[in-house]
């Protein structure tokens, strides 16, 4: 009988762990089942982009204005002599791969900095210029953002211009900036609101960090003039602002990197203690190689190594050293003097064939017979041009005539090539007849 109970017993148990067996599997893979990543909201439907239009339209015409890179005049991507000749000499002195330095490959960022400032910069001289290797422009301005979130002693805010590349809002919101914007562009004239400008530069908080492009307004393409740059830094000046200057295009813009850097020269003579974006992305096709600096003329050499402490906390953390491949391509260009002139006359060959492309459309549109004035086309600057288009042209554009471009207007005049300029004037001058 006492056998007979415990073998009961016995059977009862193991049914009971049995089933806590099973009830403990169909716990876990409940918990499973509800991901740590259940929550995260799905971000708005993305649109067809204009690359994937492109591509996918058959039209043996199909022009694609909306690309953000330099192209040849067969419309193909274009790597510099000098960067291959660069290329080649860095491969003979069989480097290592060691990693740079917190700020980078030293050589590149001293050239950098002559690059920006020039050879007879008074900061530069006097080891005012904190500068450190970023992660192209991009990387630059996040670096900067981060920095004035932490120690600018003034109102944390910047203005940007309306309007403005895409990703500065992102960046600098990101960077714990509070963002706002400055009138800069005047749609009805298509060109430079100078005085909504300065007004607005005027209104802003006193100390508050006002951000520039040096050179070919990205995405207007408009400039200010020497003497309106001279009237922009002195309310700056006035009002005790913080220049921010943001330079993607140096060289790129004009063809000549000293007369590009005129509006940041000219801020630094009249003493005002900048910040400085560079990319090297444009000026010398570097795209992938994410080549940028990131610098901040200061008060004093004990200022500067202050700052320079201080920029290399912020970026160890962030991705602790950049690469070094293309801050040696740059490097190497910069300061051989046989390969910094084949640069530099490369840098103006691409502007030129830029300024070429712009002659030719707004003269064939006049060719066409189209009423409107197309002088903007050719008074802009740089990569991108304003078109004065509207959404809505925009869209006849790509639906009618496999045209591609953003919805704002804005044509990229890298693009255009001498074998499509001519359909592209004719589909322009359909739309806006």
């Amino acid at each position: 009988m006492q056998a007979a109970t415990r073998s009961t017993l016995s059977a009862v148990r193991a049914s009971a762990r049995r089933q806590n067996a099973l009830s403990s599997r169909a716990g876990a893979q409940a918990i499973r089942s509800i991901s740590a990543w259940s929550s995260v909201p799905e971000g708005p439907p993305a649109i067809l982009g204009i690359t994937e239009a492109f591509k996918a339209d058959k039209n043996p015409n199909k022009v694609n204005v909306g690309v953000g890179a330099y192209r040849d005049d067969h419309g193909k991507p274009y790597v510099l002599p000098s960067v291959r000749a660069a290329e080649k000499k860095i491969f003979e002195q069989g480097v290592d791969k060691e990693y740079a330095g917190i700020t980078g490959v030293p050589a590149f960022t001293k050239a950098a900095a002559l690059l920006a400032y020039g050879n007879d910069s008074a900061p530069v001289k006097e080891n005012r210029v904190s500068i450190t290797q970023s992660i192209s422009g991009t990387g630059a301005l996040r670096i900067g953002g981060d920095f004035l979130a932490r120690f600018y002693p003034g109102d944390k805010t910047i203005y940007i211009p309306t309007p403005s590349w895409a990703n500065h809002k992102a960046v600098f919101t990101d960077s714990g900036l509070n963002v706002k914007q400055y009138r800069y562009y005047d749609k009805t004239k298509i060109a430079l609101d100078k005085n909504g400008m300065l007004e607005d530069i005027k209104a802003a908080p006193n100390g508050s960090i006002i951000l520039l492009h040096a050179c070919a307004h990205n995405p207007t393409g408009i400039d200010p003039t020497q003497e309106q740059w001279k009237e922009i830094s002195q309310v700056v000046k006035e009002k005790g602002h913080f220049a921010f200057f943001d330079m993607a295009y140096q060289g790129f813009a004009s063809g000549d990197t000293n007369g590009d850097a005129f509006a940041l020269r000219h801020f630094v003579s009249e003493g005002h203690n900048v910040a400085l974006c560079q990319s090297f992305a444009k000026n010398m096709g570097l795209y992938g190689e994410r080549v940028g600096a990131f610098s901040l003329v200061c008060g004093s050499p004990e200022e500067k190594k202050a700052v320079d402490s201080q920029l290399k906390i912020l970026i160890r953390p962030m991705y602790s050293n950049p690469p070094i491949n293309g801050a040696r391509i740059a490097s190497q260009i910069l300061n051989d003097p046989e390969l910094n002139s084949q640069w530099l006359g490369e840098v103006k060959g691409m502007a030129d064939r830029i300024i070429v492309m712009r002659e030719s459309l707004k003269s064939e549109l006049e060719r066409l017979g189209s009423q409107k004035d197309w002088s903007h086309i050719t008074s802009q600057i740089g990569m991108f041009t304003y078109t004065g288009l509207t959404p809505e042209q925009v869209d006849r554009l790509a639906k009618e005539f496999s045209v591609y471009g953003t919805r704002d207007g804005r044509m990229s005049v890298a693009g255009m090539t001498s074998g499509n300029v001519g359909y592209l004037a004719e589909a322009i001058h359909k739309v806006t007849a």
